[in-house]
């Protein structure tokens, strides 16, 4: 189990981490949290009808990975496109934030609950329900594009050279990361294939 997700009876998946794992894990999560930042909390004695239907910002943002976890609907290829794409993003992006926040706060959170199984020296089995399985994967996801996106990875082809750069290499922990949550995300859709 050590190192991928494993599907466990009844749903959900079970994963053995050590506690490096377990901080980069949840360091990386933390670190998407502030990236997509806080969201607008509505106000205790807001109306829940308007809330419902509050306008989210109409422009890209500047940073790239953030464009790469909140991209254009319709791309830019006439005045008209962009407007529907503007549109769409008004009304969309507050709630695929507020998404992409909860799942990596369900990581966050998975990872501080872990106490129970102890995997072996220093580490833990973390297990997860069918939904927590799916929040992950998000978070997972959402992980892999942003710091793809740092990396200036845009085909397989560039993902393959990276097994390539020299220990000395900058970019390196920062590959070793990408690459190692590649494979989790990959173990953990293989546990949620029916």
């Amino acid at each position: 189990m050590a190192g991928h997700f494993e599907t466990l009876p009844g749903g959900g998946a079970a994963v053995a981490l050590d506690d490096v794992e377990i901080s980069i894990l949840r360091s990386l999560a933390v670190q998407l949290m502030e990236l997509i930042g806080p969201g607008d909390e509505p106000a205790a004695d807001a109306d829940p009808l308007a809330a419902l239907f509050a306008e989210g910002p109409s422009e890209p943002p500047s940073d790239p990975a953030l464009r790469r976890l909140f991209p254009d609907a319709y791309g830019d290829d006439s005045e008209e496109l962009r407007a529907a794409a503007s549109d769409f993003r008004r009304y969309t992006e507050n709630d695929l934030r507020a998404r992409k926040r909860e799942d990596a706060l369900a990581v966050v959170r998975a990872l501080d609950s872990l106490s129970a199984e102890v995997a072996g020296e220093g580490g833990a089995v973390l297990k997860l329900t069918p939904d927590e399985s799916r929040a992950w994967l998000g978070a997972l996801n959402d992980l892999r594009l942003t710091i793809g996106t740092r990396l200036e990875v845009t085909d397989d082809e560039q993902s393959e050279e990276l097994y390539r750069l020299p220990d000395s290499d900058p970019r390196k922990p920062m590959v070793m990361a990408y690459l190692w949550l590649g494979a989790l995300q990959e173990s953990l859709v293989a546990t949620l294939m029916p």
